[in-house]
């Protein structure tokens, strides 16, 4: 209240902003400049965003009366702990020169007479202590002497105690009795980003809240709107950067919006947030994704080197390709995750695209080599010598053969299943069939194994310079197999999940195509097959169903298996000893037939350990 006796006001600039501008300078001072996350900070619950699990529950206390002693607010840094709590002191006091509003609420449409002065930190009846710089037993002794005394002014003391977990063993043992039964006109409410230090003594005296982390969508649009509100033209896809580097801190998207304005000086664009923010172009990560898939080791280092040399930090460049495998990882588990706005449009498409045609194995080997190579780099005298290094080992090994693999090319004596090669010299109807025994192929370690499985059709033909021996394909099992040799996943996964065979014969393939396949996977598939077998290939798509894929039927073989182990009467027997057990992995030991084709067989295996 002022000297006139009479409540304030809002301020002229204040009705239309998303908070309450309670921040003015003081009255005959020239206009200062005050930073986003003050100009902007919340002064009711309508203005906080994200946390729609708290405005309802102090909501529902408010209308029935049953309002706790204490309440206490976690979270991380930046989500609006200390500004909820000093709401909450403005609500709990809220009251009208008219006399209109008698008890606390969270409908506070106008200035009442104590918010000002309660959201500027200066009322005498609602004090606020950092545990941070008062951590001993005399200044919670302090707190404890005064609570008894009623309040000067307001309808209740309010003690704000911010980063609470600070406060020393004694200090919380001293506030137990006080915590427990405060008088009637008293109530707390502390905040913390260390719940665990927190001893549970405090805690079950609490009304607890954990303040979420603001998704990077409605942090989008918060951050949009106040762009409005500054009449600053915002690009979306730098919103959409600058909300997912906040990680879901309101405080931190403000102050990099502040920064951004000051950096565009006009449009803030995209790539000008990027550079501001050390990240890398999106889509040249994303480029260096592919390369990595497909094992193209030149194509990797050449965008590598680009990128550094017009300024990337090599440890930047991983990280954001980290961020890029964990975020296909999850439109891969979660395909609806593709739909969030605050990612740009071509790196979700993309994204699916990655998401549909490589497994979860790759996805999360190419992950485990990043987080093992950022530390390195980060440790290394020569930063990008060393990303060098960590790009050549993702795309060597991202399609080596599993053990299980390696062992069931070894077993078909060396030769890629299925493929057969018209330039291999004729060998006798009694002579071994390989120059490796099977006894001892099956010593050999996962990388030998590799190494002896290669098929015989990449070497140049004899009497030849370079030139590409003629491979025949008969079978969609074989074409699988000749993909997985080459080293294209991105074909492999494609021929797996996105293809129907209806017919193949010499130089023709007639396939149905599923919804996920992609445009080009025709044009794509036609070109590889000229490159791998030596001829030219005629691909149609048709209009007859085709087969099933054969991720489709391996689905089906996995899941006949489940269904004879659930038969079985050993495990019938076990799982009515163990009520709620339930059968989710079965596993075939046997190796495959060298006659069959095993690629329905691989990928059921594929599917049992995760992929």
């Amino acid at each position: 209240m002022n000297d006139a006796g009479h409540p304030p006001t809002l301020p002229d600039d204040a009705a239309g902003q998303t908070g309450l501008d309670l921040g003015g300078t003081p009255s005959g001072s020239s206009v200062q400049y005050r930073v986003l996350a003050r100009k902007y900070r919340p002064a009711c619950f309508d203005d906080l965003i994200g946390q729609e699990a708290l405005v309802r529950t102090v909501s529902n206390a408010f209308e029935t009366g049953r309002i706790p002693q204490a309440w206490i607010l976690t979270g991380v840094r930046g989500v609006g702990k200390t500004t909820t709590a000093r709401i909450l002191a403005r609500a709990l006091n809220y009251q009208l020169a008219d006399g209109s509003v008698q008890g606390p609420t969270i409908r506070m449409p106008q200035l009442g007479v104590h918010c000002r002065a309660i959201m500027e930190s200066r009322h005498i009846d609602v004090l606020e202590m950092d545990a941070a710089s008062h951590t001993g037993v005399d200044d919670v002794r302090q707190i404890n002497d005064s609570v008894r005394y009623a309040p000067s002014s307001a309808r209740y003391k309010v003690y704000i105690i911010d980063e609470v977990h600070m406060l020393s063993t004694a200090a919380f043992n001293a506030f137990l009795k006080t915590l427990e039964e405060p008088p009637e006109h008293a109530k707390f409410v502390f905040a913390t980003t260390e719940i665990r230090k927190v001893p549970v003594t405090v805690l079950s005296r609490c009304q607890r809240f954990d303040l979420r982390r603001v998704e990077a969508e409605v942090l989008m649009a918060h951050l949009a709107a106040i762009a409005a509100k500054e009449n600053v033209e915002a690009e979306p896809e730098a919103l959409g950067i600058l909300a997912r580097a906040a990680e879901g801190s309101v405080r931190d998207s403000l102050s990099l919006l502040d920064q951004a304005i000051a950096h565009a000086a006009g449009v803030v664009r995209a790539d000008a947030v990027r550079r501001m923010l050390g990240l890398a172009d999106r889509t040249r990560v994303i480029d260096l994704f592919e390369a990595l898939a497909r094992g193209d080791i030149a194509s990797a280092f050449g965008e590598f080197r680009s990128q550094y040399e017009t300024g990337a930090d090599p440890v930047v460049v991983l990280s954001d390709l980290a961020e890029f495998v964990n975020f296909v990882t999850r439109i891969k588990i979660v395909p609806a995750i593709a739909d969030n706005v605050a990612f740009g449009e071509a790196e979700r498409l993309r994204a699916s695209d990655f998401a549909v045609k490589l497994s979860i194995r790759v996805l999360s080997r190419m992950w485990q080599m990043l987080l093992k190579g950022i530390a390195e780099v980060q440790g290394a005298t020569r930063p990008a010598a060393a990303a060098e290094m960590v790009l050549v080992r993702i795309a060597y090994v991202a399609d080596l053969p599993t053990p299980d693999e390696a062992i069931r090319l070894l077993d078909r004596n060396g030769e890629s299943p299925g493929v057969t090669t018209n330039a291999a010299p004729p060998r006798p109807a009694s002579g071994p069939v390989s120059s490796v025994p099977s006894s001892a192929a099956r010593s050999l370690s996962p990388r030998a194994a590799a190494e002896t499985a290669r098929p015989q059709a990449a070497a140049p033909m004899a009497g030849t310079a370079g030139a590409i021996p003629a491979v025949r394909i008969e079978s969609l099992g074989e074409l699988v197999a000749l993909a997985g040799e080459k080293r294209d996943l991105i074909i492999k996964a494609a021929l797996e999940a996105d293809i129907r065979l209806v017919r193949i014969e010499n130089g023709r393939l007639e396939v149905a195509l599923e919804r996920s396949a992609a445009r080009t996977l025709v044009n794509d598939l036609g070109r590889k097959l000229e490159q791998w077998t030596g001829r030219r290939w005629t691909v149609i798509v048709s209009n007859e169903p085709g087969q099933p894929t054969l991720r489709s039927q391996a689905l089906l073989q996995k899941s006949e298996r489940e269904r004879a182990a659930e038969a079985d009467p050993r495990v019938q027997d076990v799982l009515a000893r163990f009520p709620g057990a339930k059968v989710v992995e079965v596993r075939k030991f046997a190796l495959s037939s060298p006659d069959s084709d095993a690629a329905p067989d691989e990928l059921a295996d594929d599917l049992d350990s995760g992929d």
